[in-house]
């Protein structure tokens, strides 16, 4: 690999804003497939019971308490899938996906998994294997050396670690919000005349430029587009600041509570950088096709509330987060597939803190304009006590690696042989699901 002289290296990065490239190369180059496809993982066990209640299960009520969302019509209640599912009130766009027949909903889903520790349920929805720590790298990454497209890295992985799904031979990019201020034109000169006699590391580093300078030019498109919608107005939620109270009225309680607001607002705001950033990679002709982020703060032992509280607020942003990438992918979207699954459920029950506990069986969802949506795929076992598993948590009947190896089959065009024998290893009773993507 030839080194990059100084002009070479200061002309790829002089767009560069923003970000941090992490991994060891961004290299888009050669047409592939038009099919892109996301993967969101949800940190922390996601309340599929609250996400998608099964208002029509005469012990959903009972079970859930004061957490039950109501049926379809009443104060707060879900929003109508059929006459057992409902989505919470807060995921409005993806009901709107579902009327328009882009989203398939999942229940009683899960990995091959059924202890409840957050590690290694991660590990083995990561990983593709049926128990923890069987490998070192994701199935995500070894379905990419059986697509088959021209382009030199397919995926890239947003957030500021690269996940174990995307982990493994092929070669992937990774970028991340930058906490740090922009380099000036001084240090950039610097950087590259330490580096312009290495010919891997001014490889790396013009290709880290490269790639930020992707993610700046969608953030500032997005930004011409918002000023331009809105007439031109002055941002001003900038400079706006809360209203403090007056001194010595703030509590401890308050002030906690503040702190915890302005975390979550942050933590808001990298996320709509990362889902705009996704959205700026996919759309690009000569871009990836695969972008893979991850979403925390789903583990709700206490307090978790229901049509109301910290879990409605956490779904709301996720679904704030699924508009605005059908929003900036545009076009693109009707060749999009978007799976969002989390590691495992939460009990059917609530717990002594008014909240739950971790479980086994979830929801999932799959949507996007390449999706043939408009559907509930599930197996429904029930909430009787006899039905649930171990008497505490919703029976998983649908294995996610059916919907992992149908999209993968029909979306990206994976081999079936791949998906039985590297992608997903022992997992033929684990039968790839059929029609889930648009003919």
């Amino acid at each position: 690999m030839p080194a990059l002289d100084r002009r070479q290296f200061l002309a790829c990065g002089a767009l560069a804003t923003g970000g941090a490239l992490m991994t060891s190369r961004l290299a888009f180059a050669g047409a592939g497939l038009s099919s892109r496809f996301v993967f969101i993982i949800l940190r922390g066990a996601l309340d599929g019971l609250t996400a998608m209640p099964p208002h029509g299960d005469a012990d959903y009520a009972r079970l859930r308490g004061e957490l039950a969302i109501g049926a379809p019509g009443s104060a707060n209640g879900a929003l109508e899938l059929d006459n057992l599912f409902g989505l919470h009130p807060r995921l409005e766009f993806m009901h709107e996906a579902f009327l328009a027949r882009e989203l398939v909903a999942f229940h009683a889903v899960a990995s091959p998994y059924r202890e409840r520790s957050h590690f290694d349920g991660q590990d083995v929805l990561e990983n593709g294997y049926a128990r923890p720590h069987a490998t070192q790298t994701g199935w995500l990454n070894r379905a990419l050396g059986a697509v088959g497209s021209g382009r030199k890295e397919l995926a890239v992985a947003l957030g500021q670690n690269v996940p174990l799904v995307m982990r493994g031979p092929s070669p992937v990019a990774s970028w991340s919000p930058s906490r740090l201020a922009a380099l000036d034109e001084d240090t950039l000169d610097r950087v590259a005349d330490l580096y312009a006699s290495d010919p891997v590391l001014s490889r790396r580093l013009a290709d880290a430029l490269s790639a930020n300078a992707i993610a700046a030019a969608a953030q500032e498109e997005d930004t011409a587009q918002e000023q331009a919608a809105a007439g031109s107005a002055p941002d001003m939620a900038a400079d706006a600041s809360p209203e403090m109270p007056a001194e010595g009225a703030a509590s401890g309680q308050s002030q906690l509570l503040a702190k915890r607001e302005s975390a979550r607002g942050r933590a808001g705001a990298r996320y709509v950088e990362v889902v705009r950033a996704a959205a700026g990679f996919l759309r690009r002709e000569d871009g990836p096709q695969i972008a893979v982020f991850d979403a925390t703060g789903w583990d709700t032992h206490a307090n978790e509330g229901a049509a109301q509280g910290q879990l409605a607020l956490r779904l709301a942003a996720l679904d704030a987060g699924l508009r605005t990438l059908k929003e900036q992918l545009g076009p693109v979207w009707k060749d999009t597939a978007v799976l969002v699954a989390t590691e495992f459920g939460r009990t059917a029950a609530t717990n002594g803190t008014r909240g739950t506990d971790h479980g086994t069986g979830a929801a999932a969802f799959l949507l996007g304009g390449a999706i043939q949506g408009g559907r509930v795929v599930c197996d429904w076992p029930g909430l009787s006590q006899r039905a649930l598993y171990q008497e505490r948590d919703l029976k998983p009947t649908l294995d996610l690696r059916a919907v992992m190896k149908g999209v993968l089959s029909e979306h990206l065009q994976v081999p079936g042989n791949a998906l039985e024998s590297n992608v997903f290893p022992d997992s033929r009773e684990a039968r790839a699901l059929a029609g889930l993507i648009r003919a």
